[in-house]
C-alpha cells in the first residue's frame, strides 16, 4: 500500500488523510487492538494467587495504562516515526539508514547490522504467534456463550487460520476495504462496553494514578517482574505503528492511535478491571463477560473478524520483511507476486505463506488454547522493541547534528524499561516462551549465512576479476561479432562479468553489442527513474557498463530498467537481446570442521533458491545461464 500524494485542495486534502487514518485502523492496530481479549486476564494468571481486591486491580491497570502510555505513545507514536527511511518505517528500513551512516565505523556497523537481522528474525517468531493467539482466543468466546460448545474451539480455529492463509495467493484488496470499518466498529465497541462497565465502578478511574503501580512494585517486587511479562501482553502490535509507516505516513497513524485507539483501549482495560471488582470470577474471561448476553455472540463474531484482520496485518508483515531482507541480501532470490494493480504493498510470496500456515497450525496443535500461548508471546515483541531502541541510538550517535545527549539520555531510559519487559518475560523460556525464539535464532541463522557467504563468494571472485580497465586490451576486433545484444549480468560493477569470459572461451564470439550491467541495491526504499540508471562508455555503440539500482522496497525489473537507455540514446530492442547470467556454488567441505554445516546450509539455500531470470522479470526464451564452482 502506497502513501498518498498530497492533493492540491484542502478538501481533497481532508478526505484522503480521513482514508489514510480509517485504513491504518484496520492494518497498524490490528495486533495492539485485539490485546484486550487476553491480556488482562492473563496479568492475574501471572499473579498467581494474588488477591482479587481493589488495590491489587488498579496496581495492575495502572501498569498497563503507564506502560502502553510510555513505550506506545511516547517511544513509537511520537519519537520513532521521526526516524523513517525516505518515509519508510521497520527495523530493516532502520538498519538500513544505521548502516549508511556508520559505513566509516566498521565496528559498530556490524553491531548495527546484528541488531537488525536478530530482530527482523524475532518479528518472524512473532509472526506464528500472533495468528494463534488472535483468533483462538476470539473463538474461546463460543466456551462463554454456550460451554456446550468448547470442543469446537480446536477445530474453528484450524478452519478460520486456513481459510486465512489460502485466500492470500488471491489477494486481499477487496477484503481490505472493509478492515477499516471492521477495525473501526470494534474499537467503539471497545470503548462503549468498557465505559458501561467504568460507569457502574468509577473508582476504578484511580488506575490512573501511577503511585498504585509504584507502591505494588515496591511491596511485591519479586511478584512485580513476573506480572510484568503478562502487562506487556497489551503492547504487543505496538512496533507495528513503526513498521508500517511508509504505507499510511505518519499524521495518520498518530490521528489514529490519540482520537480512538488508545482511548478504547484504556476504556476497556479499565472496563475490565471495573467487571472483576464487581465480580471477581469474572477474571476467567473477563472481556466476553463485559458484554450484555444480548451481545455475546456477535461479540465473538465481531472479535473474530478484528483477529482475521489483525493476523492479515501480520503475514502482509512477514512478506514486506522477507521482501527487503531480499533486497538487502539476507535471503535468496523469492518469487514475489503483487496481488493489486494499485497498491504496492499487496504481495505475495508462496514459499512463506505455506510455511507459515504449517507452523501456526503447529502452534494451535502444541499449546491449545490462548492462556498457554501467551506464555509464549511477548518476548519476541520485546526483543524487537528493544533492538529498534538500539538502532535509533545508533542512528542519533551517528548523525553530525548537535543535541545528541537529550535524545540518548531518554532512549537510554526506554531502553532500560524495555530490557526489563524482555527479562520478565524471559520468565516464561520454559513455558512456552522458547517457541518464538527458536524461530528466530533459526531466521536468524539463515539470514547471517546466506548475507556471510554472499560476501566469501564476492570475495573470491574480485580476487580472480579482471576489471573493466582490462577490455579494450582483451577483446580486441581480431575477435568475430554476431547481430544483437548481450546483456551479461555481474555482482562487480568493475570487473568483467565471468559469463563473458566463459562465453567467448567456448563460443569464440561476441555480440555486435555489449552491455555489462549490474543491478544495485540502494539502501533507500524507492528511487525515481531519473537515478535508477548510470551508463559508461567503453566502446563507442558497441560495448557499455549500465548500472541500474533499485530501493529495498521495489522489484527488480531489468527489461523495463533497461527501456530507460533511450533517454541516453541506447535503445534495447528485446527481441534481440539475449541476457547471460551466471551462477557461482560452493564445493562441499574437502575436510569437516566445526562450521561445516553452515556451508552445506548455503548449499540448500542456494539449491532451492529460484532462479535469478525469473527474481530479474527475463524472459526465459532470452536467457542463457553458466555455472561455475568455487573451492574455497
Amino acid at each position: 500500500m502506497s502513501q498518498v500524494s498530497p492533493p492540491t485542495s484542502p478538501h481533497s486534502a481532508k478526505s484522503a488523510l480521513s482514508l489514510l487514518t480509517l485504513s491504518a485502523l484496520g492494518v497498524v492496530y490490528g495486533d495492539i487492538g485485539t490485546s484486550p481479549l487476553y491480556a488482562f486476564k492473563e496479568a492475574f494468571g501471572r499473579a498467581g494467587g494474588l488477591p482479587m481486591n481493589e488495590a491489587n486491580v488498579l496496581a495492575i491497570l495502572s501498569m498497563m495504562f503507564w506502560s502502553i502510555m510510555v513505550l506506545v505513545s511516547v517511544k513509537y507514536v511520537i519519537v520513532m516515526l521521526r526516524f523513517d527511511n525516505e518515509g519508510e518505517g521497520g527495523i530493516l528500513a532502520l538498519l538500513a539508514l544505521s548502516t549508511r551512516l556508520t559505513r566509516k565505523n566498521v565496528r559498530l556497523a556490524w553491531f548495527a547490522s546484528i541488531c537488525g537481522i536478530f530482530g527482523a528474525s524475532l518479528f518472524f517468531g512473532d509472526a506464528v504467534i500472533t495468528p494463534a493467539i488472535s483468533v483462538l482466543s476470539a473463538v474461546e468466546g463460543v466456551s462463554v456463550a454456550t460451554p456446550a460448545l468448547e470442543q469446537w474451539v480446536i477445530p474453528v480455529t484450524v478452519v478460520v487460520i486456513t481459510c486465512l492463509f489460502w485466500i492470500q495467493s488471491r489477494g486481499t484488496g477487496a477484503v481490505g476495504k472493509v478492515f477499516g470499518p471492521v477495525m473501526a466498529v470494534w474499537f467503539c465497541m471497545l470503548g462503549l462496553l468498557g465505559a458501561l462497565s467504568i460507569a457502574k465502578t468509577p473508582e476504578v478511574l484511580g488506575a490512573l494514578d501511577p503511585s498504585h503501580a509504584f507502591f505494588f512494585v515496591v511491596q511485591y517486587p519479586g511478584l512485580s517482574f513476573v506480572i510484568l511479562g503478562a502487562v506487556f501482553l497489551a503492547l504487543t502490535g505496538g512496533e507495528a505503528l513503526y513498521a508500517d509507516m511508509g504505507h499510511f505516513g505518519k499524521r495518520p497513524i498518530r490521528i489514529a492511535w490519540f482520537s480512538l485507539v488508545f482511548p478504547a483501549l484504556t476504556l476497556n482495560y479499565l472496563g475490565q478491571g471495573a467487571l472483576v471488582l464487581r465480580d471477581p470470577e469474572a477474571i476467567r474471561n473477563p472481556f466476553y463477560l463485559l458484554a450484555p448476553d444480548d451481545l455475546l455472540w456477535p461479540m465473538v463474531i465481531l472479535s473474530t473478524m478484528a483477529t482475521v484482520i489483525a493476523s492479515q496485518a501480520t503475514i502482509s508483515g512477514a512478506f514486506s520483511v522477507a521482501r527487503q531482507a531480499t533486497r538487502l541480501g539476507f535471503l535468496p532470490r523469492l518469487p514475489t507476486r503483487h496481488t493489486s494493480e494499485s497498491e504496492e504493498g499487496q504481495i505475495y510470496i508462496a514459499q512463506l505463506n505455506w510455511a507459515m500456515l504449517i507452523i501456526v497450525l503447529g502452534v494451535v496443535f502444541i499449546f491449545r488454547n490462548s492462556s498457554a500461548i501467551a506464555s509464549a508471546y511477548g518476548i519476541a515483541v520485546a526483543g524487537t522493541m528493544l533492538l529498534d531502541t538500539v538502532l535509533v541510538a545508533i542512528v542519533i550517535w551517528s548523525t553530525k547534528s548537535s543535541g545528541k545527549l537529550p535524545w540518548l539520555t531518554g532512549l537510554a531510559a526506554l531502553g532500560m524499561l524495555e530490557l526489563t519487559f524482555f527479562a520478565a518475560n524471559s520468565t516464561k523460556f520454559m513455558e512456552g516462551g522458547w517457541f518464538p525464539v527458536t524461530c528466530g535464532l533459526i531466521v536468524f541463522t539463515a539470514l547471517s549465512t546466506w548475507k556471510r557467504a554472499g560476501m566469501v563468494l564476492q570475495a573470491a571472485e574480485r580476487n580472480n576479476r579482471l576489471t573493466i580497465d582490462q577490455y579494450m586490451t582483451l577483446f580486441g576486433p581480431e575477435i568475430p561479432r554476431v547481430p544483437g545484444t548481450a546483456v551479461y549480468l555481474s555482482p562487480d560493477p568493475e570487473a568483467i562479468p565471468t559469463t563473458l569470459l566463459h562465453n567467448l572461451k567456448h563460443n569464440k564470439i561476441l555480440h555486435e553489442r555489449v552491455i555489462l550491467l549490474h543491478i544495485a541495491d540502494a539502501d533507500v526504499p524507492r528511487l525515481e527513474d531519473k537515478d535508477r540508471i548510470e551508463v559508461q562508455i567503453i566502446d563507442p555503440h558497441r560495448v557499455y557498463q549500465i548500472t541500474i539500482r533499485y530501493g529495498f522496497m521495489e522489484e527488480p525489473d531489468v527489461p523495463n530498467g533497461l527501456k530507460l537507455l533511450e533517454r541516453h540514446a541506447v535503445p534495447i530492442e528485446p527481441m534481440d537481446t539475449t541476457y547471460f547470467l551466471g551462477r557461482t556454488t560452493i564445493a562441499p567441505a574437502a575436510r569437516r570442521t566445526l562450521f561445516s554445516w553452515r556451508r552445506e546450509l548455503f548449499r540448500f539455500m542456494q539449491r532451492n533458491s529460484p532462479a535469478a531470470a525469473e527474481y530479474y522479470q527475463l524472459a526465459p526464451e532470452r536467457v542463457i545461464e553458466l555455472g561455475t564452482r568455487l573451492t574455497i
